[in-house]
């Protein structure tokens, strides 16, 4: 079956056009009425929420790598247990995404981010209380929470503003990667100001916890409260869906170049004589770049007809960078890192197109769930692929060529999932 057969319906001629019917939709359902100042003012306090909860969703990864030598010293762990440390995150993200319709149907999006949301933070508490493998332990249940809130969130942008889908995507996403920064570059300096690892990651859970505040104070005292979905919303099953495919292993494809930059790149550059430092920085700067990247070119990009484009193009800078890496690494690093950095924000246009590709926010919740639960299952064999071709080469030339070849696979299937059809 084509991509292109199953919806012969007339659609509206732009997506301004689709969102504003949408919105109009939206406000009638909620209030019987065009606007009241609630509404508004809801809206307000729920984006703010939603800031917020994107800032969650990083630091608990990106805090350990800076902290992971003291780690091992302090709890004297193994090289071993490092490894599985650095690979719950995504085969966490991979398991209890897939869940989080199912919950979302029990008991309502709104409060199924809060519980999301305290999952997350007696996570991070839990794994700076004990040893080795309650350190494991917390870590799972962290990035349980921050599984569950990655599927949901889109529902939320898609349902609660209809007519900012693409603005709310980028401020969302936005945060999401300056709290990603922030936990790299904040966790050193909140250790020796704190006394040690074990506070310097416990102290991102104040975070988490301001967090589940604003958040139910804005879905339980506003008009703007995200909406339950029905126990048979849905309809088809997705996995018969060759759109959802599409957009599934678009987001798996970005998701497994996006886990080997973070996890190889700063090696990349050591080898090729850059200092550790400034290997550290440069990573910095591919998670900064996606700052601003992400609150333009969403928004822009959702109000056009088709956002192939914009992902093809995103994803040659990245591919432009990786060839820099792969010919002559140490001649031009920091603009190796640009490049590559504007191709990992093609992440804030994956997550615009889940919410675009669906017509419904029940339809948004099962594709975000299908998207980022095999998405990331495929993105968790990335880095180590990555590492197993340069042990077994002795250098990193095929595993950056491999990495090219990623690449140019993501911008196909980004192309066919950025076209303006529903699964």
């Amino acid at each position: 079956m084509s991509v292109d057969s199953w919806d012969p319906t007339p659609r509206p001629a732009s997506y301004s056009d689709r969102l504003e019917l949408e919105l109009e939709g939206a406000l009638e359902e909620e209030t019987g009425r065009v606007r009241r100042p609630g509404v508004i003012a809801g809206g307000a306090l729920l984006a703010v929420a939603v800031v917020l909860t994107a800032l969650n969703l990083r630091p608990a990864i990106t805090s350990v790598g800076p902290l992971l030598a003291e780690m091992r010293g302090g709890l004297g762990a193994s090289a071993i247990w490092a490894s599985v440390l650095t690979t719950l995150p995504g085969l966490c993200f991979a398991g209890a995404g897939m869940l989080a319709p199912l919950l979302s149907r029990r008991i309502g999006i709104g409060s199924a981010i809060g519980f999301a949301l305290a999952v997350l933070t007696a996570g991070l508490v839990l794994r700076v209380v004990d040893g080795p493998f309650v350190v494991l332990g917390g870590t799972l249940v962290a990035t349980a929470g921050i599984a569950l809130i990655n599927v949901l969130i889109p529902v939320v942008i898609k349902d609660s503003f209809p007519a900012r889908v693409g603005m709310m995507t980028g401020v969302y996403t936005a945060a999401l990667q300056g709290g990603g920064a922030a936990g790299s570059a904040a966790s050193p300096p909140l250790e020796t100001a704190l006394g040690g690892w074990r506070e310097s990651l416990g102290s991102w859970a104040v975070l988490g916890a301001i967090a589940l505040v604003v958040w139910f104070i804005a879905v339980r005292g506003t008009g703007r409260a995200p909406k339950p979905m029905a126990a048979g919303a849905g309809g088809r099953s997705l996995l018969r869906s060759p759109l959802a495919w599409i957009v599934t292993i678009f987001f798996g494809l970005q998701a497994f170049i996006a886990y080997v930059v973070m996890g190889w790149l700063p090696q990349v550059f050591i080898d090729s004589g850059v200092s550790k430092g400034d290997a550290g920085l440069l990573l910095g700067l591919i998670s900064v770049i996606a700052v601003p990247i992400s609150l333009v070119i969403p928004p822009v990009a959702a109000r056009q007809g088709t956002q192939s484009w914009w992902i093809v193009g995103m994803g040659l800078c990245g591919l432009a960078g990786m060839a820099g890496l792969l010919i002559a690494p140490s001649a031009s690093p920091l603009l190796w890192s640009v490049l590559v950095g504007i191709g990992m924000s093609v992440f804030s246009l994956a997550l615009t197109v889940i919410a675009l590709r669906a017509r419904s926010g029940a339809d948004t919740a099962r594709l975000s769930g299908m998207a980022q639960g095999y998405g990331y299952l495929l993105a968790a064999v990335g880095p180590f692929v990555f590492g197993l071709l340069h042990d077994a080469t002795g250098s990193w030339t095929v595993s950056l060529i491999v990495l090219m070849a990623v690449t140019c696979a993501q911008m196909f299937f980004g192309f066919l999932a950025g076209r303006a059809r529903y699964v």
